[in-house]
């Protein structure tokens, strides 16, 4: 337990660390490889975490508290592969410290009612998918929160901070619209994936969660539609964004909690 201690705090200091380097990247211009060294660094010691955390007697276990740290772990990394090509380096500002948290979650939030099982690999496939899709939403959803601020700091003459470093609005809505599109075709498939392959549904408690998640499509579904077909953009995409992110959330974290916390069950 205490190895498990120390990965976690590495991790939360280089996630720290990595933050306060995009900060400085884009108020004083200081090179981005910082970013890259710290953020890597918290990836490798939270992944151990995570595996120390999560393998016990050769199962797997994920309760509430390590499906938070994975999830902010997944979204952590596929935004560090995203800002070795693109200008997405400001998400760090909020996604970074998240991933501090999440990590320091994973080893406080007891795990004592989830399950631990072998899994079939159609079900590992489901979960995987899942997982890349939430990681991929979590992007957008936090660039959609970039994004809303950079409209109102324009209103302002002259943009000043950080804003002045993002690229300009084009191409940030452009950007949210692409982690949107690609979030949404893995959801979409982790959501088939689940029908075809989930038995039992209701027996198992993922009602709410199925229900929930399909809603959430649909709000995704509906705004991809609408930037196709009516070039939606500004408010309408920062809303709908968030509005299918905070579905996601609850569809699985708010279901999650409910169960193991509050009702003694699992999924």
């Amino acid at each position: 337990m205490a190895l498990v201690v120390l990965e976690v705090v590495i991790a939360a200091l280089a996630y720290g660390a990595a933050t306060r380097a995009v900060w400085l990247h884009l108020a004083s211009g200081q090179a981005y490889w910082r970013v890259s060294a710290f953020a890597a660094v918290g990836l490798a010691a939270q992944l151990i975490a995570l595996i120390h955390l999560s393998l016990q007697a050769g199962m797997l276990v994920i309760g509430l508290g390590t499906a938070l740290s994975l999830f902010a772990w997944q979204a952590a990394l596929l935004l560090w592969l995203f800002s070795l090509r693109e200008s997405v380096g400001a998400l760090g500002l909020v996604i970074y410290p998240v991933a501090a948290l999440c990590a320091i979650a994973g080893l406080l939030v007891p795990d004592t009612h989830s399950a631990s099982e072998s899994l079939a690999w159609p079900l590992q496939l489901h979960i995987l998918l899942s997982i890349l899709a939430y990681g991929l939403l979590t992007l957008s959803a936090v660039q959609a929160i970039v994004l809303s601020l950079q409209h109102r700091q324009l209103r302002r003459r002259p943009p000043s901070g950080m804003f002045v470093s993002l690229p300009p609005l084009q191409t940030m809505e452009a950007l949210l619209f692409r982690l949107i599109g690609s979030g949404f075709f893995l959801l979409s498939l982790a959501i088939v994936t689940g029908a075809l392959f989930i038995d039992n549904l209701f027996a198992q408690h993922l009602a709410h969660k199925t229900i929930l998640s399909l809603v959430a499509w649909l709000f995704f579904a509906v705004l991809l539609y609408g930037r196709w077909r009516y070039g939606w953009r500004g408010r309408v995409a920062v809303r709908g964004a968030l509005a299918g992110y905070v579905l996601l959330v609850l569809a699985y974290f708010g279901s999650k909690l409910v169960l193991e916390l509050i009702l003694g069950e699992h999924w």
